[in-house]
């Protein structure tokens, strides 16, 4: 019988269904992996799902000559956790939850925009703070979003997701960044590069894939090229962004605000962008809804079961 690690506590269908598959052992914290834990997994388990945080690096693999692990099922569809090529060096193959978050992550993304643009979370933090004297023709004036123009930097599933309801729910024009040009189902003009795209744009919205080819693709050259109203958003990876930049930006007046559902020393998150009333900041709430998490537990239990059937797991990386 197979032996699975699963490092997270999961909805109780996951962990009901996941029962049935083997020998599974439950990690009841809710923190990463050590280091200790994670070469402890590869040595002691065919099949551990991991997720963001649990940092295998090279390093770890590095410290396993015969691991026992052969699958490296994640937790979401985001994997730059996840050394792929010391993994696959050891023999261990990784798949990921693709498609399953792409509709509760553009979800979050509209909140941010929404709740950034026409200062949200600013009113709500004043009425709790008992500070509210009254509705009056100049309180809280925000930037209107119907019929701008946004700009998505990386126009694939996710970026596709919210393209759609930027058109279609709020008649934005849409302008994109990415690698090739795309066929689309709604209109959209691709920029040369990101720092067109962000000069063009009301909102910026960030939903490219974290790893290292993309740390620090949003640096001080795109915030110099947004408008002053213009609102950043980002439901990516934390390091994409330059946050020092980030930060400089929005206290120097560069951009209008940011929302942000990562940061790029999660969960640290720096004292500055706290203290700034135009930023909203979530605690990574992309896919935080009991459907969505359930859905992506069951599609990585799905990659363990072909593995532990002898078929090939469908969401190989």
């Amino acid at each position: 019988m197979n032996k699975i690690l699963i490092t997270r506590p999961m909805p109780k269908a996951v962990e009901d269904r996941a029962r049935s598959m083997g020998d599974v052992t439950f990690r009841k914290e809710t923190t990463p992996m050590s280091a200790t834990e994670m070469v402890s997994a590869l040595h002691e388990f065919d099949v551990v799902l991991p997720t963001l945080g649990d940092q295998f690096s090279a390093h770890i693999f590095d410290q396993v000559d015969a691991p026992r692990a052969r699958l490296l099922a994640n937790f979401g569809v985001g994997y730059n956790h996840i050394d792929v090529v010391a993994a696959k060096s050891k023999g261990i193959m990784v798949t990921n939850t693709p498609g399953a978050v792409t509709d509760a992550t553009a979800d979050i993304a509209m909140s941010l925009m929404l709740m950034t643009a026409r200062r949200a979370g600013e009113g709500e933090r004043m009425v709790r703070a008992g500070l509210w004297e009254g509705w009056h023709p100049t309180q809280m004036l925000g930037l209107h979003i119907s019929g701008k123009t946004v700009a998505i930097i990386g126009m694939g599933r996710i970026g596709q997701a919210i393209a759609r309801r930027c058109h279609y729910g709020f008649g934005m024009k849409v302008v994109y960044a990415s690698r090739s040009a795309k066929e689309l189902d709604f209109p959209a003009e691709q920029c040369l590069n990101i720092t067109e795209a962000a000069a063009r744009a009301d909102v910026v919205m960030v939903a490219v894939p974290g790893g290292a080819d993309t740390k620090h693709l949003i640096n001080a050259a795109v915030f110099d090229a947004m408008q002053s109203h213009a609102v950043f958003v980002n439901i990516a990876r934390g390091d994409v962004v330059d946050e020092a930049a980030l930060i400089a930006a929005l206290q120097n007046g560069a951009i209008g605000g940011a929302g942000l559902d990562v940061y790029e020393f999660e969960p640290k998150v720096p004292s500055e962008l706290i203290a700034l009333e135009n930023v909203t900041l979530f605690p990574h709430l992309g896919t935080a809804s009991l459907e969505v998490r359930t859905g992506m537990g069951n599609m990585a239990l799905d990659n363990i079961n072909a593995f532990i059937t002898g078929q090939t797991p469908p969401n190989l990386v």
